[in-house]
């Protein structure tokens, strides 16, 4: 393949939407006859989101193991085969949600080796309106202080932030935000979009699609806080697979993530995102927890058969012990000896200290 893809980075904090917002603009590509790559990114495998865009028939490439500032080999690997396998026209790349120091790291090292490749998009940043709110106007965000670092690092280095889920806001109180917004990034185009109603979708990707990334917000980044941001966060990637005769799937859904919302209350847990998705062939239901209790969402449906495979993703600020202690709890009580379980896959984990490929300033 001798043309250039366009290669769309959708960054920010766990929660934020990014994984929706690519899944929307992706289905709106496609429908124009483009072809379109989506690249996933976590510190371990076994993710909801690259299942929940395979389940979408999107040709989805997985760079697990490490971020992508730190296995740019492995991304840039990742956006070749794209290249090859689809002849992929736009790539969009969800990068790790505590991930900062793109421009550096991904961003520059890009434009400098793999410029004949790609077309690098001004980086775009996206926002929670509740935790961004709280950001803004001197809180943490419901996270820890050098978590809630990383988060403001993320903002700071954005060419694009991109206010998400406006739905949930009245018109009076996003247009504020926006205004807010702009007064604390000076030189940051600010933008809001909805993946739930579709309003700012297309603009936002219009905005990203038809310019280069200039990649001169090189940030001032503390690496041991940016590090110890990450570490405060336990890290569990779990695939389970239960069976039960005609079992109804999406009530143990709401069972499981009912049992995490109870959790929350009791432990007063700071939650980076809980993700659980049950695939039943390519029925599924997906449950989302992205910060406190009352953000909780189930939607889909997995319906009801004898089998049901479920993959669960939580990023908890707790240790990586307790949050294995938790989540088999909660795994335990919501299964209530009714199904047969084996666990395919588990690992949890306390993120290692960023140690990026390149850092071009």
């Amino acid at each position: 393949m001798n043309k250039q893809t366009r290669l769309i980075i959708a960054g920010g904090f766990l929660g934020a939407g990014k994984t929706t917002l690519i899944w929307e603009v992706a289905q709106r590509l496609m429908a124009q006859g483009l072809r379109v790559g989506l690249i996933t990114n976590d510190q371990a495998p076994e993710l909801v989101d690259s299942r929940l865009l395979k389940q979408a028939d999107l040709k989805v490439a997985e760079v697990a193991g490490s971020c992508f500032c730190c296995n740019f080999n492995g991304f840039v690997d990742a956006i070749k085969s794209l290249r090859s396998d689809v002849e992929a026209d736009v790539i969009l790349a969800e990068p790790v949600g505590s991930c900062a120091d793109l421009t550096a790291t991904i961003v520059r090292p890009l434009k400098n080796f793999h410029n004949t490749e790609v077309i690098v998009s001004p980086l775009t940043v996206l926002s929670d309106p509740t935790r961004l709110k709280s950001i803004l106007y001197g809180g943490d965000g419901g996270l820890h202080e050098d978590a809630a670092y990383i988060y403001r690092k993320q903002l700071e280095e954005s060419e694009v932030i991109l206010i998400t889920k406006t739905d949930l806001l009245s018109d009076e109180e996003l247009q504020k935000l926006m205004k807010d917004t702009q007064a604390c990034f000076h030189g940051t185009k600010v933008m809001a979009a909805s993946s739930q109603n579709g309003t700012g979708v297309r603009e936002w990707f219009e905005e990203v699609s038809n310019r280069q990334g200039e990649g001169t917000k090189i940030l001032d980044i503390n690496y041991d806080k940016y590090a110890h941001g990450e570490a405060v966060l336990g890290w569990l990637n779990g695939t389970v697979a239960l069976t039960g005769k005609n079992a109804y799937w999406d009530s143990l859904l709401k069972d499981i993530m009912n049992g995490f919302v109870k959790v929350i209350k009791q432990e007063k847990l700071r939650v980076g995102h809980i993700k659980v998705i049950a695939e039943n062939g390519k029925q599924y239901a997906v449950g989302n927890i992205t910060g406190a209790a009352s953000t909780l969402q189930v939607r889909g449906s997995a319906g009801i058969s004898d089998n049901v495979k479920l993959i669960i993703n939580a990023r908890v600020e707790t240790s990586p012990e307790h949050l294995d202690e938790i989540v088999k709890a909660v795994l335990l009580e919501a299964i209530n000896n009714q199904y047969k379980d084996e666990i395919l896959a588990w690992r949890y984990l306390m993120p290692g200290r960023p140690n990026p490929t390149h850092r071009i300033v």
